[in-house]
């Protein structure tokens, strides 16, 4: 079983025809000719559809397609249909994020991504984060309600491309979705009350794929729909995607894989060892806690500079045109700008002493009018407060010493580490620079960061092209082990050092410039 086809392919088949001389069943055909072109021994059939499917297979004159599944430890015959229908053949990879859902549509004989679409997941209309969600779960028929918004979604998507090619639905021959453990535990209509309750234990970390019909996805209702699996409560399938495509099972040196989304998750090992955890870092460095802050998308404002003589500002938002709020990597630049040009001292405080127009006063505290009133999308201003800065320092401090503390118990310095992955939207936007500059990364040579974009959904999409990858996952999810940050004492005595900028330790940081 060496060779590389889909989780879910077609294959079209010239079946001799029977004779005296070779009375082989006519499904017994198909199978060996499946046998040999794949090299998997076993191939289950489904029983309800034998009498059709041998209709097809004699009137077709035994020119037919099979659609296959390749999901161990035996392949599965999904459907079998007259001549050679190869080029209709499609499969969907998804990242289920908290706030939103990334999807792409494969050609799965070209091995090509036709459709690509991103929008906001439609359980925020119940609750904007975990938390609320797994209270809306426990409600009467609340569950049911946050499942079938997610399915609802994909069915419209699957069934918009269907028929913009002119395609049945069941051409969509597989499902593979990635994301966290509460978003997986929705996802399936699994009860999440367990996981915000100590010991924090989810339902199941692992299931076999499940069809597609037993979710209500109007893929093929057949198709496999392959779950990656979580490794715990706060450590989910998203990033065992990421670990995959970073390839850092792979890495002989040591390497350190961040996906920063509704928490930090983040992994360091090598192809001999995983260790894994995760800490509530991501909101703040998403955008999502300051009072103008947002996702990164149209209109967000992705970078900032400030002169640090003159003071005077320049930034850049996604998309163009007027801005309509600041995202995580925004306002990274922004804390870091305004600690080299002196408007931030060493403790994180705004410093008032150091003159600009821009200070200004909200509810009677000092902020930072980042973009005035008339400036924007919406005519309301964008301000940075102190309230919003407060917010950063602690996500960024407890960036840094979650990888700190993650490095150092298995007796290691972050100095140590070779490639530096960052995943997410956060990677594609970041300056590691400035994240350096206000103390969220690590002082390493620049050239180790290695930003990945939506590596869960990209990982999701690998797997979904090479059925292989599931025998993969399976051993990164056995070599990880979790380290729970929430009663570590190292992580707590580090944390408060951490909150300054960039650090109380400026010999951590000795590339990073003294402000003015």
């Amino acid at each position: 079983m060496n060779k590389t086809f889909p989780l879910a392919t077609k294959f079209f088949l010239e079946l001799p025809s029977p004779s005296l001389q070779d009375n082989t069943a006519d499904l017994d055909r198909v199978v060996r000719q499946l046998k040999a072109l794949t090299g998997w021994e076993t191939f289950r059939i489904p029983f309800d559809r034998i009498p059709g499917w041998v209709r097809q297979i004699r009137t077709a004159r035994y020119r037919v397609t099979a659609s296959v599944a390749l999901t161990p430890p035996c392949a599965r015959l999904l459907d079998l249909e007259p001549g050679d229908t190869t080029e209709k053949c499609y499969g969907l990879a998804v990242d289920l994020g908290t706030t939103r859902i990334a999807c792409q549509i494969w050609d799965l004989k070209s091995r090509a991504p036709v459709f690509e679409t991103d929008f906001e997941n439609p359980q925020t209309r119940f609750g904007p984060d975990i938390l609320t969600r797994i209270q809306m779960a426990e409600k009467p028929e609340g569950l049911q309600t946050l499942q079938e918004a997610v399915i609802r979604e994909l069915n419209r998507i699957i069934r918009e491309f269907a028929a913009s090619r002119s395609l049945a639905a069941e051409n969509m021959l597989a499902l593979v979705l990635a994301g966290n453990t509460t978003m997986i535990h929705l996802f399936l209509g699994l009860d999440p009350y367990a996981l915000r309750r100590e010991p924090y234990i989810p339902v199941v970390n692992t299931l076999e794929p499940l069809s597609a019909r037993e979710l209500g996805l109007t893929l093929h209702p057949r198709g496999p729909v392959y779950i990656f699996p979580n490794v715990g409560s706060y450590l989910g399938g998203d990033i065992l995607a990421g670990i995959q495509f970073s390839r850092l099972n792979r890495q002989e040196s040591l390497s350190l894989l961040v996906d920063v989304g509704t928490n930090a998750e983040v992994v360091l090992g090598n192809s001999q060892w995983l260790l894994g955890c995760a800490g509530a870092a991501g909101p703040a460095l998403e955008g999502g806690v300051a009072a103008m802050g947002m996702t990164a998308g149209p209109g967000a404002i992705e970078q900032v500079r400030i002169d640090p003589r003159t003071r005077e500002i320049r930034f850049r938002q996604i998309g163009g045109g007027r801005p309509a709020g600041i995202c995580g990597s925004g306002l990274i630049d922004l804390v870091a700008e305004m600690f080299l040009a002196g408007l931030i001292d060493i403790r994180g405080k705004f410093n008032g002493k150091v003159k600009t127009d821009r200070w200004v006063e909200i509810d009677g505290q000092p902020a930072y009018l980042l973009v005035p009133a008339d400036e924007t999308q919406n005519g309301r201003p964008i301000v940075f407060t102190q309230i919003d800065l407060d917010i950063l320092l602690r996500s960024k401090a407890a960036m840094y010493t979650i990888l700190t503390t993650l490095v150092q118990s298995v007796g290691h310095g972050l100095d140590e580490v070779e490639q530096f992955f960052i995943a997410g939207a956060f990677g594609n936007h970041i300056d590691p620079e400035k994240a350096i500059t206000i103390g969220l990364l690590p002082d390493l040579p620049r050239e180790r960061f290695v930003p990945l974009g939506n590596a869960s959904l990209q990982g999701a999409a690998e797997l979904l092209l090479d059925y292989r990858k599931q025998e993969e996952v399976r051993r990164i999810a056995g070599t990880i082990t979790y380290l729970e940050m929430n009663v570590n004492q190292d992580f707590m005595n580090r944390f408060s050092a951490a909150r300054f900028l960039p650090h109380t330790d400026l010999s951590l940081f000795p590339s990073v410039p003294r402000p003015l």
